[in-house]
């Protein structure tokens, strides 16, 4: 455990953004399971709709800091993708 006041803090400041950082990524990946899971059943609607909301999700996660903005776009391209290849 640290001694000065400062690392304390740092820990502390840390973990809050960890704690943070964590529950932004599980909300964009159960976003993704959604619209996987639309997918795997044949519903293109509801993989569409899923599809606009895990967008918005990465999106929000990339200008919050906690995806780089290439994984974003990797992640949005490969989810439109699949979405669009169901036909």
């Amino acid at each position: 455990m640290a001694n000065i006041k400062s690392a304390k803090k740092r820990i502390l400041v840390n973990e809050t953004k960890a704690a943070r950082n964590k529950a932004i990524k599980s909300k964009v990946k159960t976003s993704i399971k959604r619209v996987d899971a639309a997918i795997a059943a044949g519903d293109k609607a509801a993989a569409q709709a899923s599809l606009v909301n895990a967008t918005t999700e990465i999106d929000k996660a990339t200008t919050k800091g906690v995806y780089h903005k290439n994984t974003a776009s990797r992640k949005v391209s490969r989810l439109a993708k699949a979405v669009n290849a169901m036909a």
